[in-house]
């Protein structure tokens, strides 16, 4: 997914003179192309977060599209206030994509980790919030949210689907009807819930937006009296915007992400996935008490 987002980065950069690209030494080798192609709308400021947010905004105070991309902590929580001051509260639109959520950097330990980066981008009003599962649906989106003028946060990560689904900006699809419980599969949690629900009459909804939330089509999908919701960061990041969407029905709201507790495991993201019960089988058994 990172390779994807920094190539369609890359092609409009090289196409639109108002894309600008800051980076904060993370996957400079992978934006070469924008560098060679016109050093004065890329940048590297180094290992400096906060500064690389602050000249983002800038540039889109002066027109630009600005792109901005390093490890998911250290921009969605270590610069959050940047986020938050510099393009949330003045409206400016820029692109944010984060590697490595929620312990892709596994081996690197606990300073790596970022299962809250969704949660934290959620409190910027009017902001984006994309979770793709596949390196395709990693440039339908940045396509659709170009230019808009909002504050987009794009999620991409090691493990994902096996194929790439036609994804739209706000609206959710249907990858399995049933008249049973509605599972809503987040991102790259697709394929195991898919599996994990075999032989039972789950409706399975795939969500790559996570804000705008599509309240009408998961209303107008669902089936049975229970939604769950499989996500790929802390459970219950969702669980406000289904919540919501759920006003007025009567329906129980479970999540099954990563638990809320400092994850002292070592690993790859698989490796830690299954530790913290987000493999199929884990996923089967919280679903179905198995």
């Amino acid at each position: 997914m990172r390779a994807q987002a920094a190539g369609t980065v890359c092609e409009l950069f090289a196409e639109d003179p108002r894309v600008a690209v800051v980076l904060a030494e993370i996957s400079v080798d992978r934006f070469a192309p924008a560098f060679r192609h016109d050093p004065s709308r890329a940048v590297n400021v180094g290992i400096m977060e906060q500064a690389m947010v602050g000249v983002a905004a800038g540039l889109a105070m002066e027109g630009f599209h600005p792109v901005v991309h390093t490890i998911a902590p250290f921009v969605a929580e270590r610069a959050l206030e940047q986020l938050k001051l510099d393009f949330g509260n003045q409206e400016l639109g820029g692109l944010v994509i984060a590697v490595g959520g929620s312990y892709d950097y596994g081996t690197e330990g606990t300073t790596h980790h970022s299962p809250g980066d969704v949660q934290a981008l959620l409190t910027i009003p009017g902001a984006e919030v994309l979770v793709p599962g596949a390196a395709g649906e990693v440039d339908q989106l940045i396509r659709a949210t170009y230019h808009d003028g909002r504050l987009s946060y794009l999620r991409t990560q090691v493990e994902g689907n096996r194929r790439t689904r036609h994804v739209e900006l706000g609206r959710l699809s249907v990858e399995r009807r049933g008249s049973g419980p509605t599972v809503l599969a987040v991102g790259p949690m697709l394929d195991r819930t898919l599996e994990a629900v075999e032989g039972s009459d789950a409706t399975v909804l795939y969500v790559t937006t996570v804000s705008p939330f599509d309240a009408e089509g998961l209303l107008a999908a669902m089936t049975g009296d229970e939604v769950v919701v499989v996500e790929p960061m802390f459970e219950g990041t969702l669980a406000a915007l289904v919540t919501g969407a759920l006003t007025g029905r009567t329906a129980g709201v479970r999540s099954i992400g990563v638990p809320r507790r400092v994850i002292r495991e070592y690993g790859t993201a698989a490796e830690l996935d299954a530790a913290v019960g987000l493999d199929t089988a884990a996923i089967r058994a919280r679903l179905f008490g198995e």
